[in-house]
């Protein structure tokens, strides 16, 4: 049996990567990261010329058809280049019409999602957990309340939004008041929402829980990407920077930690693509595999990017490397749709292991 990516899936790996290497450079991750929305804006606009909108879209609704591996490897790619880029979103909209919507609602919504006329921003961090205060309540098809953490609100059409119920609703942007979050990490945008008495669209048959545990794959991608970057960086420095007359890389200190950090990165590849095919093939250990994908590429991410900084030395710390770009975004990614411990208590819950 053949365990690895299909030609085609590599080629679709290879294709993001090469635009990624052209469109959005370390100097274009600084422009975005300093607060330019023209930068994000045109990074996604060519990835959704090359089809990441339509990725998760079915081929009977203008969309590729393709799965959750394909959108793992595009969000891998985008993890490694920090993209400032919108798909997170796109995906997970996708997937709640694509598995959970009424025929109605995903001939509405699915080729406006394929030819972005529709963009979604996603606010599900309340399912997992709400500060104080935070929350949004649902009656007579209206939304009241405020949801933190939303991604890709910036220049969304609509709101895909979770109530304390779990949910999920369809909110015209335009009905949410839309404030800024700052969060260490500048290269993507998240934003605090409100409704008051909002007018939303009920999807019936939508399970909020199906959602996060593929926006927690997807983030668990993202942070193998970064983490990826991080080591090649490590390795790349090791064999250019000298003392003592040597190249720091033939330090067997130095050897130990980018070896280290490849022996953690390599079986978290394994276990993100074999999650995202077990949601694919639809397999019973599915959400089993996406929480613990999740969590384990937290604490990984977290190694790797300590460990790539300690190689570089006081360099690391430095804008002109600009590894702070992944160190924080790997940072952000730990946190959000649940920490390594509330995910792994999820995890416990699906084997019976907790109450």
């Amino acid at each position: 049996m053949e365990f690895a990516l299909s030609e085609d899936q590599r080629l679709l790996q290879d294709s993001i990567n090469g635009f990624l290497d052209k469109t959005s450079p370390l100097d274009t991750v600084r422009e975005a990261a300093a607060g330019d929305p023209a930068v994000r804006a045109r990074v996604s606009e060519g990835l959704a010329e090359m089809g990441s909108a339509a990725l998760f879209v079915p081929e009977d609704h203008d969309g590729l058809g393709l799965g959750v591996l394909e959108a793992v490897l595009v969000q891998e790619a985008l993890g490694a280049a920090v993209a400032p880029a919108r798909f997170f979103g796109d995906v997970v909209v996708a997937a709640a019409f694509r598995w959970d919507g009424d025929r109605g609602q995903q001939s509405d919504y699915l080729p406006k999602i394929a030819s972005g006329e529709a963009k979604f921003a996603i606010a599900l961090s309340e399912v997992v957990s709400a500060r104080d205060g935070a929350g949004v309540t649902a009656s007579g098809g209206k939304l009241s309340g405020t949801a933190m953490f939303a991604m890709d609100a910036s220049d969304a059409t609509h709101i895909l939004v979770a109530d304390r119920a779990g949910m999920l609703h369809v909110v015209a942007a335009g009905d949410a008041d839309i404030k800024p979050l700052q969060t260490i990490d500048r290269t993507r945008t998240f934003h605090e929402l409100t409704f008051d008495n909002a007018s939303a669209e009920h999807l019936p048959n939508a399970a909020a829980d199906d959602l996060v545990r593929l926006a927690r794959l997807l983030l668990a991608a993202d942070t193998l990407g970064a983490s990826t970057a991080m080591l090649d960086k490590a390795v790349a420095y090791a064999k250019e920077r000298k003392q003592f007359g040597r190249v720091i890389g033939s330090f067997q200190a130095v050897k130990h930690m980018c070896a280290e950090m490849a022996a953690e990165i390599e079986p978290c590849r394994a276990l993100v693509w074999h999650a995202a095919h077990a949601i694919d093939t639809q397999d019973d250990e599915a959400p089993l595999m996406a929480n613990l994908a999740k969590s384990h590429l937290a604490e990984v991410g977290t190694f790797v990017a300590r460990t790539s900084t300690e190689v570089h030395g006081g360099m690391g710390f430095t804008d002109l490397v600009g590894l702070h770009f992944w160190f924080k975004r790997i940072g952000v990614n730990r946190q959000l749709l649940g920490s390594p411990e509330a995910v792994r208590t999820d995890a416990a819950r699906l084997q019976g292991w907790a109450a």
